[in-house]
């Protein structure tokens, strides 16, 4: 048991550090590359936030458990909001324009239903990876597309970097990328051992444990951006980051090893991560014609209360 503690807890950890240089380093290449802010906002930072989901589900279902991979996708989407935007909306009240997030929160609300369809017969295959997997190409089509739409001076982006510094830049992504796979393996392995020794499922591990580790990225860079009132960052990360677990770590499961999902996944845990996110843009869209804040410390802490009663649901319900 001493030794999956001690894996679960350093991959964590590994897992931080990597995510943080894939992410930051990431940002510093598309500032060289002249790319435009939209797209380092979604693909650097939702992808990068969202690469250790994707990394943990592909090796979990890859070694053949992939209810531990589902668990991971619908448990750090619950957490990405009742956790992430709950503690950072405590923090600093989170105020935001609803024109900012409509898009990409209808886009985000559409993906959650057409993945609840996919899964509504228990089933989770090839066929259903593979429209998930289509579903995120076409949100990289429409952001590629807006980001033509933006003329920015790139001067002022916050990563700025000489040229000359590519070399490194590339090395350090490529070496927090293969950390990444580390922490990955690390967490899998520490999460699936705790599992058979506490005689707890690969789905429960997955919903809270390997989830909670997988969204640590998510709370650090929603915590800074709340401190630093950068409020459309905060919502923008968790949205994005929900975006990619729905439609890209969601079908690695079924493009690998294919499989019959637990019920309780459709009764309890979907249900939920449909309502939290009905939840944002009801909190946004209710400040819609006043100039109050949008999210409140008191919608925070209701984040954080759902959090807790699905938490009781998970173990002693």
């Amino acid at each position: 048991m001493l030794i999956s503690i001690i894996s679960l807890v350093s991959g964590f950890i590994l897992l931080i550090w990597s995510a943080d240089a894939f992410t930051d380093n990431g940002a510093k290449i598309a500032n060289i590359y002249k790319i435009s802010p939209l797209i380092i906002g979604i693909l650097i930072f939702g992808f990068g936030t969202s690469a250790p989901e994707m990394l943990v589900s592909g090796l979990a279902a890859f070694e053949g458990h992939p209810e531990l991979s589902v668990g991971n996708a619908f448990g750090s989407n619950i957490l990405n909001i009742a956790l992430v935007l709950g503690v950072s909306a405590m923090i600093m009240p989170i105020k935001i324009e609803l024109q900012v997030i409509k898009k990409e929160w209808i886009y985000l609300m559409f993906v959650t239903l057409i993945a609840g369809l996919l899964l509504w017969d228990r089933h989770l295959g090839v066929m259903d990876g593979t429209i998930l997997f289509g579903l995120l190409a076409v949100f990289l089509l429409y952001t590629f597309n807006e980001s033509k739409k933006d003329h920015h001076e790139f001067d002022n982006l916050s990563s700025k970097i000489n040229i000359d510094h590519k070399s490194r830049t590339w090395t350090i992504i490529l070496i927090s990328f293969i950390v990444l796979l580390v922490s990955a393996k690390l967490i899998v392995y520490g999460g699936t051992s705790l599992a058979v020794q506490f005689g707890v499922s690969d789905l429960i591990i997955g919903l809270t444990v390997v989830a909670l580790g997988t969204s640590l990225p998510e709370l650090a860079v929603s915590i800074t951006s709340a401190i630093k009132k950068q409020h459309a960052m905060v919502v923008g990360n968790i949205i994005g980051s929900n975006l990619f677990n729905t439609v890209g770590v969601l079908a690695i499961p079924g493009l690998i090893s294919p499989f019959y999902i637990p019920e309780k996944l459709i009764t309890r845990d979907y249900p939920f991560m449909v309502v939290l996110t009905t939840l944002i843009i009801l909190f946004v869209a209710s400040r819609k014609f006043s100039k109050e804040i949008a999210i409140s410390r008191l919608e925070g802490a209701l984040f954080i209360i759902i959090l807790f009663f699905y938490v009781y649901l998970l173990f002693w319900k």
